[in-house]
């Protein structure tokens, strides 16, 4: 755990600038996972330089993987094959990342040898459960605390693919039992409320696995093999979803984001910010590594508040905090329904959101799955992070827009996700500095 930071944010001045976000941390953990069950030598560019994915490369380090770092950004992978992996008496520690841990409960369950993954004290708060059950139908043996990290998984436990129906639409959950079912005798099969993020199915049909797939399935067999290929990540669009809020908000502004991954699952953000009157616009519109990449423009509009539409839950489940933002400064009130996973993620983030949106002057209506933002005037004040990367950087947002600075606290988790977030965000416009 890095030493706790503050930080305080003030009025800067109107948003520009041409920048690139850092790479997108799902398809940055996934693409180091099947590049070390692959056969031969992967190229990975545009890795993100987080924590989090700093965290998996170390894990998978530990289990034998060769993982090589010749700059900032990428990553060299000798591949040890699908049953090369080796095991440790070591824990494995996933730090801060949900999507590690998760992952690699899936990707170990049919492993040969015992592992136990251990993460921070944010990490281990998560649930579990939701990986655990669906494993253990397939024939994995994992011990929780209650439901909750550590995770130990005894090897040699042979799995058997199944169909399963995802209770509440995840990704983390449906890529964990994908990752199993690559060792699973038969079929494993995966089958979603709502459509959720297909980085996984897409990344193992570059790597040579066949799978078929659409939206709200996916459907593969065991017996096959990973061929190395190479990966440029994208520009993670969680990341850009901050810089799409500010400039939306601030008046004068205009940004243009580079190369951002537009997986379809993953962008409900650009949806709703059009539907409260944002200016964005999509150039350059292309395919990278089997993923949608573009270049945005945003300039700032008046907001106005509307009720998010549930079909778009899923796919910006990570981009309700800076969401809630945008609703704070739009005329009018912002519904919000569908969103209790926002309750397990690195906090409550319902509730966090909302208790710092209270400090600041702004009336919110909170539900056990959403709420009603009523946008009003910001004013100053000290907010909590929790630890919570996107809180922090959301909360920044808003002391651009504050009568006086906003502090907020506890922001050395920013790292886990977005490592140089002040430097970029300050040379765009932003008044952003540690307290």
């Amino acid at each position: 755990m890095s030493a706790r930071l503050d930080w305080t944010s003030g009025a800067g001045r109107a948003l520009q600038g041409s920048l690139r976000v850092p790479g997108d941390k799902s398809v940055s953990h996934r693409s180091l996972m099947l590049a070390a069950l692959a056969e031969g030598r992967s190229h990975v560019r545009g890795f993100l330089e987080g924590e989090d994915t700093r965290a998996t490369a170390a894990v998978l380090k530990q289990l034998g993987a060769r993982i090589e770092a010749p700059a900032d950004g990428e990553r060299v992978i000798d591949g040890v094959g699908l049953h090369g992996l080796r095991g440790t008496d070591a824990r494995l520690d996933c730090g801060n990342a949900g999507t590690g841990m998760r992952l690699l409960a899936g990707l170990l369950a049919g492993q040969a040898f015992d592992s136990v993954l251990v993460g921070d004290e944010s990490l281990s708060r998560r649930p579990m459960r939701r990986v655990t059950d669906p494993l253990s139908r397939m024939g994995a043996q994992i011990d929780t605390q209650d439901g909750l990290p550590p995770l130990r998984i005894h090897g040699g436990s042979p799995l058997q693919g199944i169909s399963y129906t995802l209770p509440v639409a995840s990704a983390q959950v449906k890529s964990a039992l994908l990752l199993a079912g690559l060792y699973a005798e038969g079929t494993t099969e995966v089958i979603e409320p709502h459509p959720t993020r297909d980085y996984t199915e897409r990344m193992l049909a570059a790597f040579g696995w066949p799978i078929d797939f659409e939206p709200g399935r996916a459907r593969l067999s065991g017996g096959h093999r990973l061929t190395a290929t190479d990966v440029d990540v994208p520009a993670d669009f969680s990341s850009a979803a901050f810089f799409l809020v500010a400039a939306s908000v601030v008046p004068g502004s205009e940004l243009h984001l580079q190369s951002v991954g537009l997986n379809p699952r993953r962008t409900g953000l650009l949806q709703a910010l059009r539907l409260m009157g944002a200016d964005i616009r999509i150039e350059n519109e292309r395919q990278s590594g089997g993923e949608p990449v573009g270049d945005i423009v945003v300039r700032h509009a008046a907001l106005h508040g509307t009720e998010i539409p549930e079909v778009l839950v899923p796919d910006m489940i990570d981009e309700f905090p800076a969401l809630f933002i945008a609703a704070a400064a739009a005329s009018g009130s912002t519904v919000i329904r569908g969103a209790a996973e926002l309750r397990v993620k690195e906090s409550d983030r319902l509730a966090t959101m909302a208790a710092g949106l209270r400090v600041l002057g702004i009336e919110v209506d909170e539900t056990p799955d959403g709420g009603t933002i009523h946008g009003g005037r910001l004013v100053g004040g000290t907010v909590d992070s929790h630890g919570d990367h996107r809180i922090a950087m959301s909360f920044a947002i808003a002391g651009l827009l504050a009568e006086t600075p906003v502090t907020i606290t506890d922001c050395s988790n920013v790292a886990t996700s977005f490592p140089g977030f002040i430097e970029l965000a300050n040379g765009c416009g932003f008044g952003l500095r540690e307290a």
